[in-house]
């Protein structure tokens, strides 16, 4: 029988000592079960999850919660890198646990078992040190971090003041609204993709925005410009947007319809 470790919120501790590991996660290719890591010698290593899981938020702390799984169990292995790819790979228990223990580094490396853990299989629940382990990335500690709009997101506990000591070049106020729909008027019709392209990127970091105005550009002949539109309307509240990407869901470009996809499940 193979040991692993399951990290999850505290309050969670009394149902899975009752009823085993609920299958909440999604792991590759969208399939529903419970990610854990083998056992290893190395404590620090067995735990290296924990401050990279406390930074989403627990309900009274993390415990950890040790499986024993049948040798062979399927499950998948692999980086946490490779999970987006597809590329982790379809082994037992067993066999993750081998390669797992034999890598120099298994920083970042994850173990997916499809399905649901059942109560028979919890060996025990235990509190763990809430400071063990990394954040972001493994070898994140010393590296300046990025204060760009993809990596921070606004509201993030510490955002506001990091934004504050490493400011970079490009951080500007957006301009008002209606300077960005007099770009878009200037670029022409159809219009200049690249123009369109950047007062669209603009408008995209609002809540709510003129869909009145920009909506034209779903018929633009350019894709790129109708897919930075999905990425725009995606995050505004305004009315309408959910028609305006049901319209776009149909686009002969793949991009396009792939942007799409992506929109909703982020919504």
């Amino acid at each position: 029988m193979a040991m692993f470790v399951h990290l999850t919120s505290a309050a969670n501790a009394p149902r899975i000592r009752r009823s085993g590991v609920r299958a909440v996660s999604y792991g590759q290719g969208g399939r529903r079960g419970v990610f854990c890591f083998p056992v290893l010698p190395s404590y620090t290593l067995t735990h290296q999850w924990l401050r990279e899981l406390a930074r989403f938020g627990t309900r009274g702390g993390l415990v950890a919660v040790h499986v024993r799984l049948d040798d062979a169990q399927d499950v998948l292995v692999g980086h946490y890198r490779d999970r987006a790819g597809g590329t982790q790979a379809a082994v037992t228990a067993a066999e993750a646990v081998r390669r797992i223990a034999a890598l120099e580094d298994p920083r970042g490396w994850e173990v997916f078992v499809p399905g649901a853990i059942r109560s028979g299989a919890v060996h025990r629940v235990r509190t763990a040190p809430q400071v063990a382990g990394w954040r972001y990335v493994p070898d994140a500690h010393g590296v300046r971090p990025c204060t760009c709009v993809g990596c921070q997101s606004r509201g993030r506990y510490g955002s506001r003041r990091l934004r504050e000591r490493l400011p970079l070049p490009s951080d500007v106020p957006p301009p008002p609204t209606p300077v960005l729909l007099a770009r878009i008027a200037a670029a022409g019709d159809p219009g200049d993709p690249a123009a369109l392209r950047d007062a669209l990127e603009w408008l995209g970091m609002r809540r709510r925005g003129p869909l009145a105005q920009v909506g034209r550009l779903a018929a633009h002949p350019d894709p790129t410009v109708r897919e930075e539109l999905v990425w725009a309307v995606s995050r505004w509240s305004t009315p309408g947007v959910t028609e305006l990407l049901d319209a776009l869901a149909d686009d002969p470009e793949a991009a396009v319809r792939e942007a799409v996809r992506e929109a909703r499940e982020g919504r």
